[in-house]
């Protein structure tokens, strides 16, 4: 008797899902989420003072670039089509207002400055405005006598500093300290400042995750006494980031993260599902720092793992990525 594929189908029902995994070319045709280079976001890390640049140890192949280092590190970046970085700036000098980061001269906006005439409108300049890696004490505010952040004194730094990377030519300005009300503060700064045409991408659920301890090392911005879960968001709240997130939108963010990515891949889903501005996620140096750490041990294959978290964000539905992977996923997709 002939079998029909119907008969195919009803007598082997477990082969249908099997026959599109069959190849390569069949896998790919199919795929339900694509991770490209135009979802990658690179950090980069800016220091004042140094000649070379220097290696981040809990971080391989992450740098503390010097400004010549940094030009070189974009204009790669851009010519391997990745659409945009974030910086990171250390200062020289730290104080308790953390003065360095509104600068004209400060470290982020000579490199904001020297970046725009290297890539031009090529690559999107993004730049974080928080002020934990530029004061004595490590927190992102000012602080009062009793050592807690004053949200409202902390607002005028914050809108200071964006005024001070727009004016640098910053494309996005990213503020990652969770005050209440920081987005407004900025937006409106901007604005009365001519800046009617820069973007701001909130922090909108930022958690006081154990997975930042690397990044600290590379920004040099450990708080030297208490810790930051005040102001961030607890890991067990996913309602939480619903509001939050409500709040900044309601207050002019033009797209809005997720940071860690991969613990929260629920509270991803839940703002794509909820809002309609573009959802960012951060794939954090904790998360970095463990795939390089069991790769160089043999206990897995970092690339296939970098590939494997990445998309598994996207499939969560972040419309693009931050990632310390940004280089090397680039240069695999090529």
């Amino acid at each position: 008797m002939r079998v029909t594929p119907y008969h195919w189908e009803m007598a082997f029902p477990e082969q249908r899902p099997r026959r599109l995994r069959r190849t390569p070319a069949l896998r790919r045709l199919v795929a339900e989420a694509r991770l490209s280079v135009d979802d990658l976001v690179a950090p980069l890390f800016v220091k004042e003072g140094i000649d070379s640049p220097e290696p981040v140890v809990s971080m391989p192949g992450v740098l503390q670039h010097t400004q010549e280092s940094l030009r070189k590190e974009v204009r790669t970046l851009a010519d391997l089509g990745v659409p945009a970085v974030i910086l990171f700036g250390i200062p020289a000098r730290k104080d308790a207002r953390g003065s360095g980061a509104d600068d004209p001269d400060g470290v982020v906006q000579v490199a904001l400055r020297s970046l725009r005439d290297e890539v031009g409108d090529d690559l999107a300049l993004i730049a974080d405005a928080c002020l934990d890696e530029y004061t004595d004490h490590g927190h992102c505010g000012v602080l009062d006598t009793e050592g807690a952040v004053r949200n409202d004194e902390t607002l005028e730094r914050y809108a200071a500093i964006a005024i001070a990377q727009a004016d640098a030519g910053v494309d996005v300005v990213a503020p990652s300290g969770m005050m209440d009300g920081q987005v407004g503060a900025i937006r409106a700064a901007l604005d009365d400042a001519g800046h009617v045409d820069r973007a701001i991408l909130a922090y909108s659920a930022k958690y006081a995750s154990a997975l930042y301890g690397p990044f600290r090392d590379a920004a040099e911005c450990e708080p030297q006494f208490g810790d930051r879960r005040g102001y961030q968001m607890d890991p067990p709240n996913a309602r939480e980031a619903i509001a939050e997130t409500a709040l900044d939108v309601d207050e002019g963010a033009d797209m809005v993260m997720v940071k860690p990515a991969l613990a929260y891949l629920d509270v991803i889903a839940e703002l794509r599902n909820a809002f309609d501005v573009p959802v960012a996620a951060y794939h954090v140096s904790g998360e970095y720092a463990m795939v390089k750490a069991a790769a160089e041990n043999g206990w897995l294959d970092g690339d296939a793992v970098a590939l494997e978290h990445l998309t598994a964000i996207k499939r969560a539905g972040a419309d693009f990525v931050l990632t310390y992977f940004a280089r090397e996923v680039a240069e695999r997709l090529q």
